[in-house]
């Protein structure tokens, strides 16, 4: 199996069929999940997994019982998965930033099959989520151990197949934050400056989480323009934070949406924002300057999400918000800069 070094990926994207040069990526989504397991360890265990997903149960299931269903969380149809995928190209997406990380159960091959089923670019992550889904075994491993694992997913194949990453993350945090996350996190930096990939966070659903990860990163002399902190539109709600992450550097993503109801099941007290007001708030982030610190997606990682069971797809923002922005005033330039020069700009290796 051949091993790629940071000079072999410098300046260039890689996706799960191979290295190319990343003004192939076209307009891209930075955060999505095709193939999935979100259960965890707890609901895997139990038999009752709850009713099959269909057009006539999808809305309940999103709205209320959601953590009954844990058959909402995994899904591994590589069938519907492709249509689903053809499905976002028919509307003008060319790239998919993958990130179903250890602990949610990637399957490369599956993605590669995808990938040449559609023609579209899929770029996969590496790391591990969050602690409660990672194996007990990880809790003895040290930091040079994780940024070694994650340095071969890179540069020689992840998960148990030649299939790289081209991206670490999403790195899995809390709040609070756990000893072991912050062992992988370290060990995400040091594989970053080691072989010049993006690094992807997934935060704690805390306001001021998202800025303990940012002041984490910076304290260790991490690369903040190459930082992407997700689901910041569930997690951050007031100007003041928003801005004062903004201020770090790092790269600001709202991903999800397509999730236009308020209802959030894992945090009760959070009324999610619907597409409108994320908008407004990524108008608010270029008025002061911050144009080049945003990128979109939909992080879908429920079947409901998914056209084929009655959510909007894969294909939502290309269809729908990139119209939506034009009717708000956003200029050609700055659709462009968001949907596709930033996430080619953190793509490629440096």
């Amino acid at each position: 199996m051949t091993r790629f070094s940071q000079s072999d990926l410098k300046g260039q994207a890689q996706t799960v069929l191979g290295l190319i040069d990343p003004i192939e990526l076209g307009p891209t989504l930075m955060h999505e999940h095709l193939l999935w397991d979100i259960r965890t360890p707890k609901m895997q265990a139990n038999p009752n997994q709850g009713p099959e997903i269909d057009l006539c149960n999808c809305w309940h299931v999103n709205y209320g019982a959601r953590g009954k269903v844990p058959r909402n969380l995994v899904f591994f149809d590589h069938q519907i998965a492709t249509k689903e995928v053809a499905e976002m190209k028919a509307a003008g997406g060319r790239s998919i930033v993958e990130l179903t990380v250890g602990g949610l159960k990637p399957d490369p091959e599956g993605l590669v099959a995808i990938s040449r089923s559609t023609g579209v670019n899929i770029v996969m992550g590496c790391g591990y989520y969050v602690d409660e889904y990672q194996d007990p075994a990880n809790k003895e491993r040290t930091v040079n151990d994780f940024a070694s694992e994650m340095i071969t997913q890179l540069c020689e194949g992840a998960w148990d197949s030649d299939v790289r990453a081209g991206l670490i993350g999403e790195i899995g945090c809390q709040a609070s934050w756990t000893n072991l996350e912050k062992r992988v996190m370290e060990g995400a930096l040091i594989a970053q400056h080691e072989t010049g990939a993006a690094l992807n966070v997934h935060p704690g659903r805390d306001p001021d989480q998202p800025q303990e990860v940012a002041n984490f990163v910076a304290e260790r002399g991490g690369d903040m323009s190459r930082l992407i902190i997700s689901h910041i539109d569930r997690t951050i709600f007031d100007d003041a934070r928003l801005f004062r992450l903004a201020d770090s550097g790092c790269v600001i993503e709202l991903d999800l949406f397509g999730q236009e109801q308020s209802f959030y099941a894992l945090n009760f007290k959070v009324d999610l924002p619907n597409d409108a007001e994320r908008l407004r708030w990524i108008r608010r982030l270029i008025d002061r300057g911050h144009l080049d610190q945003i990128v979109i997606s939909h992080d879908i990682c429920y079947k409901t999400r998914l056209s084929s069971f009655g959510g909007h797809g894969y294909g939502h923002i290309f269809e729908n918000v990139v119209p939506m922005m034009e009717r708000r005033g956003f200029s050609q330039a700055e659709i462009k800069r968001i949907t596709v020069e930033s996430p080619r700009r953190l793509l490629t290796f440096v």
